[in-house]
């Protein structure tokens, strides 16, 4: 996907600079200033040059490097700046492209960290479910305990009420809880 949008992209910067340069040109003819100013750029970067290929191939350095003419210097000049049009342009695609990832990854980043800190929330919830359920699990095993055996299968006492009462009473008060037990 990203492949034949640079593709797509410098194609575009291309065909812009094209008009740019034309554009250059006809200002360095226009502009003596400008012209001149170019002219200069071209000459120093085409000494630099000359100097970097004499070294590169071990051919003498010393030796004077001739000036280019104008048009030529304008020409050089035209297509460097150019050139370091599409090279800012495509820099400037890389650095946004960058830049855009770092943010998508930073979302998706904190997507996680906020997922995580539900889990250790959720994951902290049910640690209190579990000791609340281990405490009245024990809770219950005392209770048990206390009453015995026979206290697992006995049914659930009415509040109020005592183990020492008989059956028979149990039943009344079951049956009439309205009524006082001393009628």
């Amino acid at each position: 996907m990203v492949l034949p949008l640079m593709k797509l992209g410098t194609l575009a910067v291309k065909t812009i600079s094209k008009p740019l340069a034309s554009q250059l040109k006809h200002q360095a003819k226009v502009h003596p200033k400008f012209r001149q100013f170019i002219i200069n750029f071209a000459q120093r970067n085409h000494r630099i040059t000359t100097q970097m290929q004499r070294r590169i191939y071990g051919h003498a350095t010393d030796v004077e490097i001739r000036p280019l003419d104008e048009e030529k210097a304008v020409q050089a000049a035209v297509d460097l700046i150019g050139e370091l049009f599409i090279f800012a342009v495509g820099g400037g695609v890389v650095v946004f492209e960058v830049q855009r990832s770092s943010r998508s990854e930073a979302r998706k980043e904190e997507a996680r960290k906020q997922e995580l800190e539900e889990l250790r929330t959720k994951d902290e919830e049910l640690e209190k479910q579990v000791a609340d359920l281990k405490s009245k699990l024990l809770e219950l095993e005392q209770l048990a305990k206390a009453r015995g055996l026979t206290g697992i299968f006995q049914l659930r006492q009415q509040p109020g009420t005592t183990g020492s009462e008989k059956p028979a009473e149990k039943g009344n008060q079951l049956k009439n809880p309205g009524e006082s037990s001393s009628s």
